[in-house]
């Protein structure tokens, strides 16, 4: 038997038979996998890639916690569309990362500098001008500014025979700019509408670009009890008449306002 099949084995038919097992082979191998039955253990180191990977396939809950690292980022990954509200804090901030061409102009407004963060030093050469003083500032040089109120006191009498006369003046601590002021002489507790009055504290009152001077105290004064006399910018005579014999005063307070 052995004898015989050797004498019908020949090339052809070896190889016919190898090839006939390899095919039947195969087919049984693909058609009896089961489902499910190739997991990680049965795939080949780099088997799998990116050619293999099927369009969004990868999704958010593919990826473990902290497996995308700065390496794997391309450049301009990140946009500001995928940085959510609040993501980027001062922690997150590198040192000198902030510079000036990075801040948007009108960001930085008073409520965000600290206390005493603007000093002599963070001032340019010529920054602060008369229009940022604030009303309440008195002038260095130069003129009074429009707004701003001079005050002070004056007196005038003396004692002599009827129809004398005194003189006084009073010179403003800084001139007024542009023409004299407008003047008015109140009586005593009297007022209009350039003159408000004499306010708590004794800060008399007068409107920008007026001159208004109170009388606090008259005696023995002929009418008009006082007379404002060679009024300029830079201030204001001022003169009495004694009605009668004696004594004689005037005296009172005044304010001038920029115009």
């Amino acid at each position: 038997m052995k004898a015989r099949l050797r004498a019908r084995l020949n090339y052809a038919n070896v190889i016919a038979t190898i090839a006939l097992f390899a095919a039947l082979s195969g087919v049984a191998v693909a058609a009896g996998l089961p489902k499910n039955s190739v997991g990680p253990n049965q795939l080949k180191r780099g088997a799998v890639n990116t050619a293999k990977l099927k369009r969004n396939a990868v999704t958010s809950a593919k990826l473990a916690p902290k497996s995308v690292i700065t390496g794997k980022l391309g450049p301009n990954a990140v946009t500001p569309g995928n940085i959510g509200n609040g993501a980027v804090t001062s922690a997150k901030i590198g040192g000198g990362a902030v510079i000036a061409s990075s801040i948007k102009n009108g960001v930085i407004v008073t409520n965000k500098l600290g206390n005493e963060a603007v000093n002599s030093a963070k001032l340019g050469k010529g920054s602060v001008t008369l229009a940022k003083l604030a009303d309440d500032v008195a002038p260095l040089l130069g003129s009074l500014r429009s707004g701003q109120t001079l005050r002070g006191v004056f007196y005038v009498g003396g004692s002599d025979g009827a129809g004398d006369v005194s003189r006084g003046a009073v010179s403003f601590q800084f001139p007024l700019s542009g023409n004299p002021p407008a003047v008015s002489v109140l009586k005593k507790g009297t007022t209009n509408a350039n003159c408000a009055g004499i306010g708590s504290g004794s800060a008399p009152a007068a409107t920008g670009g007026n001159l208004c001077v109170y009388l606090t105290e008259e005696v023995n004064l002929e009418e008009p009890e006082l007379t404002v006399e060679n009024n300029t910018r830079l201030g204001f005579g001022l003169t009495a008449k004694a009605k009668a014999a004696g004594n004689y005063v005037a005296a009172g307070q005044w304010a001038v306002t920029g115009p």
